[in-house]
Order: C-alpha cells, then sequence, then structure tokens
C-alpha cells in the first residue's frame, strides 16, 4: 500500500493529521505532508480511515 497526496488539491483542513499523525501532517504552508508514503499493513486500516476524512480528496491509496 502506498499513500498519495495531491498536494493541489488539499485545502489544508488536517482531518488526516488528526486521524493518523504518524503518517500526515499540515506543514506551514497548509499543505499536507506524508511523512511515510508506505505505512506497514497492521495500520491499513488506520491510514484508510484518514484518508477517507479528507474532505477535499486529495489522499488515496495505491496497491
Amino acid at each position: 500500500m502506498r499513500i498519495v497526496a495531491d498536494i493541489g488539491s488539499c485545502e489544508g483542513y488536517g482531518m488526516c493529521e488528526a486521524m493518523a499523525d504518524d503518517y500526515f501532517e499540515i506543514g506551514a504552508d497548509d499543505v499536507v505532508v506524508v511523512h511515510d508514503e508506505h505505512p506497514p499493513e497492521a495500520d491499513r486500516e488506520h491510514v484508510h480511515a484518514a484518508v477517507a476524512a479528507c474532505p477535499a480528496r486529495a489522499l488515496r491509496l495505491q496497491d
């Protein structure tokens, strides 16, 4: 699994960071920073929920 961020679509809501701050952070420029694009399988459900919570649909998961 790989986290893909569309930084052009990111509006800096921070839902991803609030739900999975080990993987996501909203930077000083209000754009998401992905700390680890390849989370382990054990975190798949947790990361999926954070990606799904993005109101701007700026995140997706790729197998």
